[in-house]
């Protein structure tokens, strides 16, 4: 029998099983890894498709026999067959930090992610405000979605496009992905933070990474919200493949290998100046340059 494990604690994997076999009734099923497992030294992930064995008795207990082919695998958050991501910010309360937002396109981009941009809060901004964020990544090929989760403006448009896939919705605390996970999904519970008056980020609220049913073959997993999120596996000089507006000016560059950095006959940079590229797109790729140079040196 099939399932998705849903969320594992304390050496049990909970398997959500949408479709068994009688007399056992649809719903999540705690379930322990075979030993060979981890003789094999392969761990359970959360999202992972497995073949479980359920337990004869009035218990929902069951036991992992195997575990299907992946798709795709990310390490922070250790979870596995995601079909997109949704990058979560709040337009205002806190103010978009919109370096860590690249960042984590970036760290999406490296992993084959495909990503979309949510900015929430939409009703504590003004109009040109929010339209100027959304301009930012649309012209990176970024679908890019404005919601209110306190007002529920917007909830539909994301619900169609969770429909059929395994969602995570990434971003720092305090930007609702907690709050937006309780309305999609009220039997979830998530435990929700207000953000700190004093320093204007969020509390840290989420402890796990969790998926929660939409339905069908609809999961939504919550992740445990972080302010940094460390790069690897990517050489310098490749960065710039990880910024998709880059690519258009790129045949524009006087030096095969430009960086966009140093070089004085640059498509990129003279893009820029132009003001057809962000400047806080540009700043974040100067940054992250600056990271990984500095990471060779050590």
């Amino acid at each position: 029998m099939q399932g998705k494990i849903v969320k594992g604690i304390a050496g049990f994997y909970y398997v959500h099983v949408p479709h068994p076999d009688p007399p056992f009734s649809p719903g999540v099923y705690a379930c322990k890894a075979r030993g060979i497992f981890r003789n094999q030294k392969q761990k359970p992930l959360v999202g992972d498709d497995v073949e479980i064995r359920l337990l004869e008795g009035d218990g929902q207990e069951g036991t992992i026999e195997r575990l299907l082919p992946r798709s795709r695998v990310l390490v922070r958050p250790a979870v596995s067959n995601l079909d997109q991501a949704v990058v979560l910010f709040a337009a205002a309360e806190p103010e978009p930090n919109l370096h860590l937002l690249d960042r984590f396109l970036v760290y999406l981009a490296c992993q084959e992610v495909p990503a979309v941009v949510c900015f929430n809060k939409k009703d504590l901004t003004e109009t040109k405000r929010l339209e100027k964020l959304v301009s930012i990544y649309t012209a990176c090929g970024y679908p890019v979605y404005g919601i209110s989760v306190r007002q529920q403006e917007g909830i539909e448009e994301l619900r169609q496009l969770f429909s059929g896939k395994t969602t995570a919705l990434a971003g720092p605390s305090g930007v609702g992905k907690s709050s937006l996970t309780n309305l999609l999904i009220p039997e979830a519970g998530m435990e929700t933070g207000q953000v700190s008056e004093k320093i204007k980020r969020g509390r840290h609220t989420t402890r796990h990474s969790e998926l929660f049913a939409l339905g069908g073959q609809s999961y939504l997993m919550d992740t445990p919200g972080f302010a940094t999120l460390e790069l690897s596996g990517i050489e310098k000089e490749e960065l710039w493949r990880y910024f998709p507006e880059f690519a258009a000016y790129e045949p524009e560059c006087r030096f095969q290998g430009c960086v966009h950095i140093g070089e004085r006959e640059c498509g990129v940079k003279d893009a820029l100046a132009r003001g057809e590229l962000a400047e806080s797109r540009y700043r974040s790729y100067q940054l992250l340059y600056e990271e990984l140079a500095q990471q060779k040196k050590y």
